[in-house]
């Protein structure tokens, strides 16, 4: 289970297990985390658990929410990343830091091997691989994705890393994690859910079965398992 050590000019003035789905942060006494400074908005930014993953997401606050120095809307946390608000920093510690590997997004830009747009104009739903963590597990079969419609229709990706994120930040993402029981499929983003065989998806990971249509941001997925 991950942790916030909050500190101030080098010194510890707080430290928060993440035990709920949604860990608020702001300078309102309301707050899961209070940080009683001007600099800090009412309700500057809010945690969210997704399975085993921590995203930060800044709430429009006044002067902004970094991580290790660049400015964020929304980002995935992973183990000694340091979240800065005005003064503070706050690490993000987890213990579960064994095996992480690099996961690949899926969101409009390009991958080598892929065109960046498709003669209409439209962005490949494929770009360059993240630093996303998790945790590995017992061997899985092996699994991949295949695009059906689009720019990079009849493309196939392999499922090699631990969280595998798809859609179009800022409209619609969701997460397919490898875990020792198989493939499980979340909605990460966005207003509308994905859908899954034309099911939209719930609050809770869905596992994945062979043949599965994912629809999400106007793109139709394939999952296939060997």
């Amino acid at each position: 289970m991950g942790k916030l050590v909050v500190s101030l000019d080098g010194v510890v003035i707080k430290e928060v297990q993440l035990t709920k789905d949604k860990t608020t942060l702001g300078r309102r006494p309301y707050n899961d985390i209070v940080i009683d400074n001007l600099a800090v908005s009412g309700e500057h930014a809010v945690l969210q658990m997704v399975g085993q993953d921590v995203f930060i997401e800044d709430l429009n606050s006044t002067n902004g929410t970094y991580i290790n120095g660049k400015a964020i809307k929304k980002q995935l946390l992973t183990h000694n990343d340091t979240v800065e608000i005005g003064k503070y920093k706050i690490k993000y510690m987890t213990d579960e830091v064994n095996d992480y590997e690099k996961t690949m997004v899926m969101k409009p830009g390009s991958t080598p091997g892929l065109p960046a747009s498709a003669p209409g104009g439209s962005p490949s739903p494929l770009s360059a691989p993240s630093a996303f963590g998790g945790l590995g597990g017992s061997p899985v079969p092996s699994a991949s994705i295949k695009v059906l419609n689009g720019a990079a229709a009849g493309r196939e990706v392999s499922l090699t890393k631990v969280v595998t994120t798809v859609g179009k930040p800022g409209v619609q993402v969701a997460s397919i994690t490898k875990r020792p029981g198989g493939y499980v499929f979340a909605h990460v983003e966005g207003a509308m859910k994905p859908t899954v065989n034309g099911s939209p998806v719930g609050n809770d990971p869905l596992h994945l079965k062979n043949g599965d249509v994912i629809e999400l941001a106007g793109t139709q997925m394939q999952f296939v398992q060997s």
